[in-house]
């Protein structure tokens, strides 16, 4: 042994219930676990966790640290929490596959997710394949990371910005591109079906996509196409369409927004126990809070950003097709407002990529418009073309009684959506997995201790088929994280977003602590996770 964890209550993943025990670290892996009565364990270094809880590291389903985990090694913002392996390539857009065209593109379409836009120095783009990205991501970072392939870059690849089908030629290309990118290891495709130009794709565009997914034993992370008027309808969109395409379906921040959705929860649950009981394989992730966050471009409709975001600022630019992006906004209701008309109000700007916008920051648009003596649209039409579409916003349009119905879910799981950046980010960022631990188990007893760790665990590891992580088990890897059940608390709020948790003192990778005592080591014991199977039949 290389580390003995002494007199841990193990919270073992499984749901069951947890037991004292020491644990044994050797090489990278779980060596041994010894409970009372057993043989003692002897290493040269010990743990004394008396008090304090193990389990295995938290599985964050649903991450945009696509450039976080190679600007920023310390990456506290999850680190910190006990995550130890995040899901990255979400929404449909990411950075692989590309080619230089794609990748300027994407680039400045994402520039409010991640940073990274025209400009910024801070990220090296020496890779253009999956393979090339995972492998950029093997030189060392703070946790795990797990790919998805993003629908919309490969349709931008392939198709480019137009809102039309795609031809059997760019069918079968981009059918190419999504096996190549499953061949080098990522786990499945996700879309971001409210994002350009992954909208843009037919259903049956979709489901032959899909059907690659089914020949790889991947899965496919849609965000669908509506969360708001539409959001039953885009559900059970997404579930026929992968039932007739024959591959797993793992919904992203499964919630149900919006006025029109209030108390409609048990709808959606019982929409995906129907599939499941028919034999659907089907999971789902959310965060612990009520608002969500994207950018402000995002509600934008369709149509206003059809060839790409030069196309979009052009559209802002021009008074009368400014006006015509108003009305559907604020009178008919965008596609991007997921068919819901536009409450300015509920609408916050939380970061900006022009230090000159930094005043709308902690505001919500109805307030900038107020103090600027202007119409709200007037006010973000200016700051959507002013900071070129790198506003962040956070929507404060959830229900807290459909997010506690949601997360009690057999098929539920753990995802932040966390975007780390600009100025005052949502807190779940930071806050995601400590939140559930201490607000929804130990304060509301929404979930227990046990079933609350599986969820953000085994669960997860399930769905992406590792067959070595989300248990306290031998011979599984040592990706552990020890709290304090009785003090773990989010320090982030809505306030202070980037505050880090309190009641995790220690989280280590690959049997390395990343986190210990409390502060954040220097080691860089994260890698891609690869799963790299062979087509079936």
């Amino acid at each position: 042994m290389d580390l003995v964890i002494r007199d841990t209550r193990v919270i073992d993943g499984t749901g069951g219930p947890s037991y004292r025990a020491d644990v044994g670290v050797h090489e990278g892996r779980i060596a041994g676990i010894r409970r009372e009565g057993d043989p003692a364990l002897s290493a040269p270094r010990t743990l004394d966790a008396a008090g304090l809880a193990l389990a295995p590291g938290f599985i964050d389903m649903h991450a945009h640290s696509d450039l976080a985990l190679l600007r920023d090694p310390a990456h506290e913002a999850k680190a910190a929490q006990g995550v130890t392996l995040e899901v990255l390539g979400q929404d449909g857009l990411s950075y692989a596959p590309v080619d230089d065209r794609t990748l300027t593109a994407v680039r400045q379409a994402i520039n409010g997710w991640n940073g990274g836009g025209p400009g910024d120095a801070s990220v090296d783009f020496d890779w253009r394949t999956v393979g090339e990205y995972l492998d950029r991501l093997d030189r060392g970072i703070a946790v795990n990371a797990a790919y998805l392939v993003p629908q919309g870059t490969v349709r931008m690849h392939v198709v480019g910005w137009d809102d039309r089908p795609a031809t059997p030629a760019e069918l079968k290309r981009m059918k190419q591109l999504v096996a190549e990118g499953l061949q080098q290891g990522a786990v499945g495709m996700s879309s971001g079906l409210t994002y350009t130009p992954g909208m843009y794709a037919p259903d049956a565009e979709l489901t032959e996509l899909c059907r690659v997914l089914a020949q790889y034993d991947g899965y496919y992370c849609p965000h669908h196409r509506s969360y708001g008027a539409g959001a039953l309808r885009a559900y059970e969109e997404m579930v026929t369409l992968t039932r007739d395409a024959g591959c797993a379906l793992h919904l992203a921040h499964a919630t149900m927004n919006f006025g029109v959705n209030k108390g409609k929860a048990a709808e959606l649950l019982a929409l995906l126990d129907g599939a499941i009981d028919a034999g659907a394989d089907i999971s789902l992730d959310t965060y612990p809070y009520t608002p969500g966050s994207t950018t402000l471009v995002a509600v934008l409709p369709s149509w206003a950003s059809e060839g790409g975001p030069d196309a979009t600022l052009a559209r802002l630019m021009d008074d009368e097709i400014a006006e015509r992006i108003r009305h559907h906004l604020e009178e008919i209701g965008s596609d991007g407002c997921h068919g819901v008309p536009i409450e300015w109000e509920t609408i916050e700007i939380s970061g900006v990529s022009d230090p000159a916008f930094a005043s709308h920051v902690g505001r919500t648009i109805e307030q900038s418009a107020r103090d600027h003596g202007e119409s709200p649209w007037a006010t973000a039409r200016r700051l959507l073309i002013g900071d070129r579409l790198g506003s962040t916003i956070l929507q404060h349009v959830g229900h807290e009684e459909n997010v506690r119905a949601i997360m009690r879910h057999r098929v539920h799981t753990g995802g932040s959506d966390g975007i780390l950046q600009g100025s005052k980010p949502h807190p779940r960022a930071y806050g995601t997995f400590p939140h559930y631990l201490g607000r929804y188990v130990r304060e509301l007893g929404v979930l227990g201790l046990e079933e609350a760790v599986a969820h953000l665990t085994s669960r997860p590891a399930a769905r992406l088929r590792l067959p070595d992580r989300g248990l306290v088990r031998e011979g599984y890897r040592a990706d552990l994280v020890l709290f304090d059940p009785l003090t773990v608390a989010a320090g982030s709020t809505f306030e202070a977003p980037r505050t880090l948790p309190v009641g995790i003192p220690h989280v280590l990778i690959d049997g390395r602590f990343v986190i210990e005592d409390g502060v954040r080591t220097d080691a860089l014991a994260g890698r891609s996770v690869r799963r790299v199977p062979g087509p079936k039949g």
